[in-house]
């Protein structure tokens, strides 16, 4: 007798007969989060410009930090909720909580139901990318991680494109850039039912455990089985692995986090007019999209590793050079493209070979707590650099402190074994 999950997920698996569902609905759902997150970078110029309901330099600052607090507790929870529920309904579910929240944060009156309506959102807003992540990890059938995870990664920074484009015209109106992230989660949910599969691991593990005696063979015969959970992180040489990507994640989303909350802010402060500043966080995440398929492709080719290391060293040295004053809006623009290449897809990379170097059975954990690690990096950074922007010293000093965190970043990886095996030796 199967499991009512095992049930339900083998309906819902026997009724996709599109393959590429998967990974177009999960690619929206990501870039839906990358929306949602960016959307208060996008907008804190204007907020502090308008002193809209009571909003301070300060109160910015704590808004980011315990909205990324509520995206790191999702993020960390998210692994045990998909492996009960599976990966389709704590997606399905992840987005709807966080497109109703995030239309409420549009009708805050005060900055204290703005935040608390932020925190709540950031929950589900976290768990979906490691959610979709484990699923299309799973979904994908080549064995190589790199361009299925970056591909998938590029929907993060399409939608903090698209928010950025429209924060240009209407960061005025700031209500209207929640409201759209939201009615936009809203209208993805009910595809997301219809179209949306369960992972197949899943549905095999599920059924695996109404059989258990069908896999006793494999302890008689002194085969190794891999640890599953927590347990499965550090079992071995994995302890090395975990520490090294984890220490990676927390860097890179220092770094993303950083730049994309307060870009716009730190090169106002620099002297270049508002709206401009506005363009440079359009053109840092187009350079994310650009830099994530060539990085994918490169990984994949090459492997993630020595990949991932050059990546981190080459946005240190851009983000340093971001620090000099340019004249030249072209060049200016040109540095902001390329710094983005280099600076999201290192963090992305790292998320790829984790689903490359764990086993199946700790994978999910192994994603879900790297992104909730690195979401601690995402705290760290959007506070630190406000703190900076509060003392008036952002710019340039906020480049030179992004440059350094690359670098431990590429420390942190230069740590980790390329290749580890399955029993963690």
């Amino acid at each position: 007798m199967s499991t009512p999950a095992a049930s339900t997920g083998a309906a819902t698996t026997a009724r996709a007969t599109d393959t590429r569902w998967p990974a177009i609905l999960c690619w929206l759902a990501v870039a839906l989060e990358g929306f949602d997150l960016v959307v208060l970078g996008a907008v804190i110029p204007e907020l502090l410009a308008t002193n809209a309901i009571g909003f301070t330099p300060e109160a910015a600052t704590l808004v980011a930090t315990l909205s990324l607090v509520g995206v790191g507790l999702g993020a960390a929870a998210v692994g045990p909720i998909a492996d009960r529920f599976g990966r389709r309904y704590t997606i399905i579910f992840c987005v709807l909580f966080f497109s109703i929240f995030t239309i409420l944060v549009a009708f805050s009156p005060n900055v204290a139901l703005f935040t608390t309506f932020r925190f709540i959102a950031g929950l589900a807003l976290g768990a979906v990318m490691p959610g979709c992540l484990a699923y299309i990890s799973e979904h994908n059938k080549s064995g190589k991680t790199g361009k299925a995870t970056t591909l998938t990664m590029t929907g993060y920074h399409a939608g903090a494109v698209a928010i950025s484009l429209l924060a240009v015209f209407y960061s005025h109106n700031w209500h209207l850039l929640f409201i759209a992230g939201g009615v936009a989660g809203l209208v993805l949910v009910p595809l997301l039912w219809w179209k949306l599969p369960e992972s197949q691991q899943f549905v095999d593990a599920q059924v695996a455990k109404t059989r258990p005696a069908s896999t006793g063979h494999l302890r008689d015969a002194g085969a190794t089985v891999p640890k599953t959970g927590m347990a499965g992180l550090f079992a071995g040489r994995f302890k090395l692995v975990t520490i090294g990507v984890w220490a990676a994640s927390f860097m890179g989303l220092l770094l993303v986090y950083g730049l994309n909350t307060w870009l716009p802010k730190i090169m106002a402060d620099a002297g270049y007019e508002v709206s401009d500043s506005l363009v440079m966080l359009f053109v840092l995440n187009l350079g994310a999209v650009v830099g994530l398929v060539i990085a994918g492709w490169l990984a994949d080719k090459h492997g993630t590793k020595p990949i991932v290391l050059m990546w981190f060293l080459l946005a240190a040295v851009f983000l340093a050079a971001l620090s000099i004053p340019m004249t030249s809006q072209i060049l200016l623009n040109i540095a902001v493209f390329i710094t983005g290449v280099f600076v999201f897809s290192a963090q992305v990379l790292v998320y790829a070979f984790v689903s490359a170097i764990y086993p199946p059975t700790a994978r999910g954990t192994a994603l879900g707590m790297a992104s909730a690690v690195g979401r601690l990096g995402a705290i760290v950074g959007p506070f630190i650099t406000g703190t900076l922007v509060t003392a008036g010293i952002a710019y340039p000093w906020g480049f030179y402190l992004f440059a350094v965190v690359a670098v431990f970043g590429f420390a942190a990886m230069a740590i980790v074994p390329k290749v580890v095996s399955a029993a963690g030796r």
